[in-house]
């Protein structure tokens, strides 16, 4: 109880959304939280998506709020800004499909065979406000067919989202087939009241600055993401994520849609 009043009785911004959850859900995140950014990511997420105790204990395993920290898009530059901090907050740097039985190595069609078969554990990995349409959804131009690996729904975007799956490393051609994706959709599937679709590319691997550039001149929304089976990362991959400085940016990038999807006022920025 003490640590829980040292926490959020000065915090203006937390203060009031804590009350709104039960004690159970605020213990596990006063616990398993190392800094009031990261209690801000699961209490605003926790409430928005009603989240159990063992769901938020899963979103921890997982590293839900680092994996959302340090995703790779390009939202900053192509969703309108009444959406961009749902867009920044639907996007993971990592995917964590441990409920899978694949053998090493498999197909895209067993990726894809796999995650139909775990469908509903897969949009809980994917978050809360995601909905499926379909797989191999079919698109045509030109008398030409083309085949999306899935296609979803994101609920508070209101926007499609087409998923390619990858078992190998990001390729800079994969972002140029997606942006070809979306056009598509946002000309013969998108309806009136929806908002333009986003892509996410996710891939067995990915070199972090060739996805920057191949990112940064895309017209379209576009997010590049991998995938693994297990939660703990390898301590040889740790020099390939972002610098301190591009943490900050990021943190505060984050924070600011965690408020503003809370409706809270804004916080002091994060320091290094």
């Amino acid at each position: 109880m003490r640590a829980f009043y040292l926490a959020y009785a000065d915090d203006e911004v937390l203060a009031p959304l804590v009350r709104e959850l039960g004690w159970s859900l605020n213990v596990v995140i006063l616990e398993k939280s190392q800094s009031s950014q990261e209690r801000l990511f699961y209490v605003t997420q926790a409430r928005q998506y009603h989240w159990t105790k063992a769901a938020l204990l899963q979103q921890f395993k997982a590293h839900a709020y680092q994996k959302t920290l340090t995703a790779q898009h390009n939202f900053e530059q192509t969703v309108p800004g009444p959406q961009q901090s749902s867009a920044v907050l639907a996007l993971k740097d990592e995917y964590l499909f441990d409920f899978l039985e694949l053998s090493v190595p498999h197909s895209e069609y067993e990726l894809e065979q796999a995650l139909l078969g775990n469908v509903r554990r897969f949009l809980s990995e994917m978050g809360g406000d995601f909905t499926f349409v379909g797989n191999q959804y079919r698109l045509e131009l030109a008398g030409q067919e083309y085949f999306l690996d899935l296609l979803l729904f994101h609920r508070e975007l209101q926007c499609l989202v087409a998923v390619e799956l990858k078992i190998d490393e990001f390729r800079p051609e994969y972002a140029g087939k997606m942006n070809f994706y979306l056009s598509l959709l946002n000309q013969t599937v998108r309806k009136a009241h929806e908002q333009p679709s986003i892509g996410i590319i996710i891939c067995q691997s990915k070199n972090r600055t060739v996805v920057e550039f191949a990112l940064r001149d895309v017209n379209k929304p576009i997010g590049v993401a991998t995938y693994t089976y297990t939660d703990t990362l390898p301590n040889e991959l740790w020099p390939f994520f972002p610098s301190n400085e591009e943490l900050v940016r990021r943190l505060d990038a984050v924070t600011a849609a965690l408020q503003a999807q809370a409706g809270a006022k804004p916080v002091i920025p994060a320091k290094e």
